[in-house]
């Protein structure tokens, strides 16, 4: 019986000849696909190199340099055109030194501004870090110089005819308004100088309170203060500081506060915000500020006499040289020589009052028996003439002629703001109170 046939089993006759036809097939579809692969490299090589490619060789080549004649430009220079320039001052710099190095080559205008009596202060009294402006022509020649003397006055040298016109004139200076906060850690200067508050600001806060706070015994850490004062700019540059306007200060809890005001005479003050001067007849200190080395007392043992004395006066502690102010409006009832005092200013106010001020190296220029003399006026300098063992200020207040310590002894307060400047007053007093609320509240958000 024939078996069947499985479809697996099943050879074609010619299945050997099919087999390999198909892979002679592939055999060229390989060969074709290696010489499609290769033949875009065959291409880049071709276009890289074309030294051969039909057999011909590329034309020789060689370079050509040809001049070119090109117009010529005429800088057609502007007589009007000016250039500014501006430098600061450093050490060592002369007015030679200076005009180079803003580009002025003008060696006629040096040797006249030399030679100009009205330009001595470029000459012979340059100050570092002042600042000297120019303005100079396109080819350096100087049409005019301007020179910072100080903080008010300037020097201006403008070209007129063959020379120069050089003349001293008062700065114009922009009044602004500053408003700072500080915190005391150590000391009233130190927050000063922390906060970016100038010292001629420090020294007018302790005068405005010196009747009410004892700048050397009762600032305590974490006291602060607030403060309101005038600087004076010169183009975006503050030259000076000018008077506290108001000041807010909290010592040991209690908060202490003043306004300035002046009246259409011109007689200013400082006041409570409810009008009440805070101006004392007289100051407690006729220093600016300094320390005691010795204090009022009925028994001191002295240093040169080396036995028991009273020391009748307070004595100041401070540098030679140190000016003195006369504490309370008066008269020069001496001036002079007096024993262990050695130089000796003594004045007379109103209702019996007198002062002393012994050890002074010199006396104020006019200082004179008789002569008339104001409230914070220099009449003296510090000095150690007479029984003195350095430097200092011996101070003494009286009452008739009994001795009273000046650092505790009631002081007479000065009369009130007049009535018919009061509504003025208060109006600038809301104004600055508001401003100084403004500066707590923004300080108490800050330490929150």
């Amino acid at each position: 019986m024939q078996q069947p046939i499985k479809l697996n089993d099943y050879k074609p006759k010619n299945s050997i000849l099919t087999q390999n036809k198909l892979l002679s097939l592939r055999k060229i579809k390989l060969r074709w696909f290696f010489i499609s692969l290769f033949l875009p490299v065959f291409g880049v090589a071709i276009a890289l190199n074309p030294t051969k490619t039909d057999g011909r060789h590329s034309l020789p080549s060689k370079n050509i340099v040809e001049s070119v004649l090109l117009p010529e430009i005429n800088k057609q220079e502007n007589p009007n055109e000016t250039f500014s320039h501006i430098a600061q001052v450093k050490p060592g710099d002369t007015l030679g030194s200076l005009l180079q190095r803003l580009y002025i080559q003008d060696a006629g205008a040096v040797k006249q501004l030399m030679l100009n009596p009205d330009a001595s202060a470029i000459n012979t009294q340059l100050v570092p870090g002042h600042s000297l402006e120019v303005k100079t022509s396109s080819s350096g020649k100087l049409l005019h110089l301007e020179y910072v003397i100080d903080a008010e006055n300037i020097l201006v040298a403008e070209q007129s005819g063959d020379g120069y016109e050089v003349t001293t004139q008062q700065l114009l200076l922009q009044n602004h308004q500053i408003l700072k906060s500080a915190n005391i850690e150590d000391s009233l200067f130190g927050a000063a100088d922390k906060a970016d508050i100038p010292d001629q600001i420090s020294l007018q806060i302790i005068e405005i309170f010196s009747g009410e706070i004892d700048f050397r015994e009762d600032l305590r850490s974490g006291d602060q203060f607030n403060v309101i004062y005038e600087a004076f700019y010169n183009a975006g540059e503050m030259m000076k500081t000018g008077k506290v306007l108001a000041v807010e200060f909290i010592n040991n809890g209690k908060k202490y506060q003043a306004v300035h005001f002046g009246d259409a005479e011109g007689k200013f003050a400082y006041y409570t915000p409810q009008g009440q001067n805070l101006h004392k007849s007289f100051l407690r200190s006729p220093l600016e500020f300094t320390r005691i080395s010795s204090g009022f007392t009925t028994k001191r043992f002295h240093p040169i006499l080396h036995q028991l004395r009273s020391h009748k006066g307070v004595d100041f502690a401070a540098p030679i040289g140190t000016r003195i102010k006369a504490s309370g409006d008066g008269v020069v009832d001496f001036v002079g020589k007096k024993g262990g005092y050695g130089n000796v200013v003594v004045l007379k106010h109103h209702n019996g009052i007198s002062t002393v001020y012994g050890h002074l190296s010199s006396f104020a220029e006019g200082i004179r028996k008789g002569i008339q003399v104001e409230q914070g006026e220099i009449i003296g300098f510090v000095g150690m003439s007479g029984l003195a063992t350095g430097p200092h200020l011996h101070y003494e207040f009286l009452v008739g002629k009994e001795h009273r310590d000046p650092m505790t002894v009631n002081l007479p307060t000065s009369i009130p703001i007049d009535a018919k400047y009061k509504n003025a007053f208060d109006t600038a007093s809301a104004n600055l109170m508001a401003q100084l609320a403004i500066l707590n509240h923004h300080q108490i958000a800050s330490s929150e």
